[in-house]
């Protein structure tokens, strides 16, 4: 860091398995990528080329040279894996994954219906050559799933030799984990939380409210995905608890200037509103 301030939560260091920052790359350019990479580097652990935006993305082997350069995994996006189920590929899929050198694969079935034993089967085979990070949830704002069902597919899933699991969200955080306004469903969060470890989950938060959510809830090194690009830096510092949304969320009230603790008025019972001075 820049400089020294008291009282900012301890972060995980990379290579880490809690505080984990994955980010989505979209589509970004070369160009793009190491602007991006000069100030996002540190906080960024690892890299979704969205969807099968790898497809159509010009010096793709390029880019993928520049991320390794920096350290930064990459892996292509989960609907890319589906495209090629539906097509029954999945063995051209494991030569594209050795062909660019992927250390992390992503197997979903968010976009298809994909029978859960064989989704299980697909997990073992990719787990003996790559890291697997396996979604669970639908990007069907219609079908929603019990909590039991996430919990259990989590649970296989992580057996079957996933590394992680992901709650869906999709890239606008409309679905899934989330209410089509963006709200948490935080009951569903709360019992997926009794049974799974929370380091082996990364939520996928996209929007700034998601995140503050999850890291209010659950601490500076809560796995959180879907982060855009320009807004890595911005998370961090909600992470740290130096932006407005966690501001005071971290603070120790025995520890601050006199000026800012909670002025308690005659007959009312304790608060936390802090005079601005």
């Amino acid at each position: 860091m820049n400089y020294t301030l008291s009282q900012i939560p301890e972060r995980t260091q990379k290579p880490r398995e809690q505080g984990f920052t994955m980010v989505m790359d979209k589509g970004l350019s070369v160009r793009e990528v190491e602007d991006f990479l000069e100030v996002g580097a540190d906080y960024t652990d690892i890299v979704k080329l969205g969807w099968a935006t790898s497809y159509v993305t010009s010096n793709l082997q390029r880019k993928l040279d520049v991320y390794k350069a920096a350290g930064i995994p990459v892996y292509f996006g989960g609907t890319l894996f589906e495209a090629f189920i539906i097509r029954n590929q999945f063995e051209d899929y494991r030569r594209l994954l050795d062909q660019y050198g992927m250390e992390y694969a992503e197997v979903s079935d968010g976009s298809i219906e994909l029978d859960h034993d064989r989704k299980l089967e697909f997990i073992r085979t990719l787990a003996k050559d790559v890291k697997v990070l396996s979604e669970v949830g639908s990007k069907d704002a219609e079908k929603i799933i019990p909590p039991y069902k996430w919990i259990a597919q989590m649970r296989t899933e992580l057996e079957a030799g996933a590394i992680k699991v992901i709650g869906e969200a999709r890239e606008a955080g409309n679905v899934g984990l989330f209410r089509s306004t963006g709200e948490v469903r935080s009951g569903l969060v709360e019992e997926i939380l009794t049974q799974i470890p929370f380091e082996k989950i990364l939520w996928e938060a996209p929007q700034k409210a998601q995140q503050v959510w999850f890291i209010k809830m659950l601490g500076a090194n809560v796995n959180l995905g879907n982060i855009a690009p320009n807004e890595v830096i911005s998370l961090e510092t909600i992470r740290l608890g130096l932006r407005g949304d966690t501001f005071s969320h971290f603070l120790d009230m025995d520890g601050v200037d006199p000026m800012f603790k909670p002025v308690e008025k005659p007959g009312a019972k304790p608060g936390t509103s802090m005079p601005r001075g």
